[in-house]
């Protein structure tokens, strides 16, 4: 987990908006393996270490489905430490005969892919050592090419007693409304590195030489607008930083772009140009 740490800048938690909490719970525990850290009401935070929150749900028993053709969400994605964790994931899903919505081989990653009771995108995924990846210029290509199923399997011990602690918040992917809009937000004024340019209607960028940390699309259509305030959605998401002087220099950047930045009870809140809410942290919990 070497790109989720506090010298590079990484996503590290997720605020989704649900419909019935214990639904939810239900999927989150049971099928992916998270545990409950702390409850308030109808807001509950989960996690894999017992420490660290990753994802946060909060039920709004009058919001309505999730809107098609919107910005927001399209997956948030669960870092595994290694492949047989990934296979024993597999297993654990077909023993439970979840339903999953693909798999895939990025030439960088395996990954798994599947919702939650609202139609929230997940992935499920192993990285592949970083010496196998398939630099070209700073570049990385943009593939999805079948998974080895069988190859992950036969790496499994038959072991699953939910997430192991190392696991994380190992990326998010956005629908945005424009690209260039989104590489300006995300490079320029959140200072991350561009790994794979607008492809295929996509961007892909990360800190410290990932693959990436946050992916973007158009393939919701261009400029589509942000979901309605009343539907099931993405809340937040939260990006780290090393150093309180590290956040506020992007602050700055941000300010210099003409993106508003917000600063309340010691939280730092701004929106992408597609409306995407985001907190930039540090590692002090600020």
């Amino acid at each position: 987990m070497t790109y989720h740490r506090l010298s590079n800048p990484y996503v590290d938690r997720i605020h989704l908006i649900v419909s019935n909490l214990k639904h939810s719970l239900s999927f989150y525990k049971n099928i992916l393996g998270f545990k409950e850290l702390e409850k308030n009401g109808n807001i509950v935070v989960l996690t894999a270490d017992g420490k660290h929150p990753l994802v946060t749900l909060e039920e709004v028993d009058t919001a309505q489905p999730k809107q098609r053709n919107r910005t927001g969400l399209f997956h948030f994605a669960i870092l595994l430490p290694t492949r047989k964790d990934l296979g024993n994931f597999i297993n654990h899903v077909k023993t439970v005969n979840h339903p999953i919505q693909g798999g895939s081989d990025h030439l960088f990653s395996e990954a798994l892919y599947l919702a939650d009771p609202d139609g929230h995108g997940i992935e499920v995924y192993r990285d592949l050592p970083s010496e196998q990846w398939t630099w070209q210029n700073g570049e990385l290509p943009l593939a999805s090419d079948p998974i080895d199923i069988e190859g992950v399997l036969e790496e499994a011990d038959g072991q699953w007693d939910g997430l192991p602690s190392e696991t994380v918040l190992g990326h998010i992917h956005l629908h945005v409304h424009d690209l260039e809009a989104a590489k300006d937000f995300y490079v320029n004024g959140l200072g991350f590195d561009i790994t794979i340019p607008i492809r295929q209607q996509a961007l892909f960028v990360s800190t410290g030489g990932y693959h990436h940390h946050i992916g973007l699309n158009t393939w919701n259509g261009k400029g589509i607008a942000p979901p309605d305030e009343s539907s099931m959605r993405m809340k937040s998401y939260s990006i780290t930083y090393a150093t309180e002087q590290e956040r506020d220099h992007v602050i700055s950047q941000l300010n210099e772009l003409g993106y508003d930045v917000v600063i309340s009870n010691d939280r730092v809140l701004t929106k992408d140009p597609s409306g995407n809410s985001i907190q930039l942290s540090t590692h002090n919990g600020s």
